[in-house]
């Protein structure tokens, strides 16, 4: 029995680590906690943004905000609980698959100056991002939980499928987290099972599976688009796979009744 709590013990601060890394929630004693495995975590910590993402949409609506100014406050206050980290991985990535010579790529992902195609990717996601959440009318809430979800899933099957290109950095300890498959598990499952939810609401079994199906898609074709073009990952290429799943993923559910 204190062997079963003190493992419960470690994965809740395993999660709170996760929590520290990932957003700009403080989290009191952050130094004192082991961010070795943060990324098994990524989907967990998917789903409390994308909770606190469908509360501040609900208590927008309640207030009378039209729905595209809705979107928008969402998609800044999105940017704002991650740090930008994921956004900043998208512009780098950019900018690296811009270059002709696949030799200077990672060089020039690694420079923190943004260039033109950098800054022309963000804006296309985050006008993709707006214009989708605001033509979704219904359980907002949960879509939003399902895309951050399915997008920090897809960058934990970009760790362990595709090798990682740096010899250090942070993405490093991300591969050595990810060392088997079995850890995709957790995250697939809590994500099928969210989908599920739909069906007991409003008994949307077409939906449910579609949102389930298309998250998974998604997930693993932009993890693999972006292996195709660099042969490989780095952090900057996580944090891409995790935004353009989100934004594709709301995409595609705005075709759905």
């Amino acid at each position: 029995m204190t062997n079963i709590c003190q493992w419960w013990k470690q994965q809740l601060f395993n999660l709170l680590a996760a929590v520290a890394f990932y957003t700009s929630i403080t989290i009191p004693k952050v130094d004192t906690f082991d961010f070795r495995y943060v990324a098994r975590f990524a989907p967990q910590v998917g789903l409390i943004i994308g909770g606190i993402l469908g509360l501040l949409d609900a208590v927008l609506n309640y207030l009378g905000m039209p729905p595209l100014t809705r979107s928008a406050v969402v998609v800044v206050v999105w940017i704002a609980i991650t740090g930008g980290l994921h956004l900043d991985g998208v512009m780098d990535t950019a900018d690296g698959l811009a270059v002709g010579e696949s030799s200077r790529r990672l060089e020039v992902m690694a420079d923190s100056a943004t260039g033109a195609f950098g800054a022309m990717a963000a804006i296309a996601l985050l006008l993709l991002k707006i214009a989708a959440l605001a033509d979704i009318k219904e359980n907002r809430w949960l879509i939003l939980m399902v895309a951050c979800g399915w997008g920090r899933w897809g960058q934990q099957l970009a760790i362990a499928c595709y090798p990682y290109l740096k010899p250090t950095g942070k993405g490093a300890f991300h591969k050595a987290a990810i060392s088997s498959y079995k850890y995709l598990l957790p995250g697939l499952l809590l994500l099928v099972g969210l989908s599920g939810i739909q069906i007991l609401l409003n008994k949307q079994h077409l939906f449910a599976l579609i949102m389930a199906v298309a998250g998974s898609a998604i997930a693993t074709l932009t993890g693999a688009w972006f292996n195709r073009q660099l042969g490989g990952h780095t952090g900057d290429t996580y944090g891409a796979v995790v935004e353009w799943t989100e934004a594709l993923l709301l995409c595609v559910l705005t075709t759905l009744p």
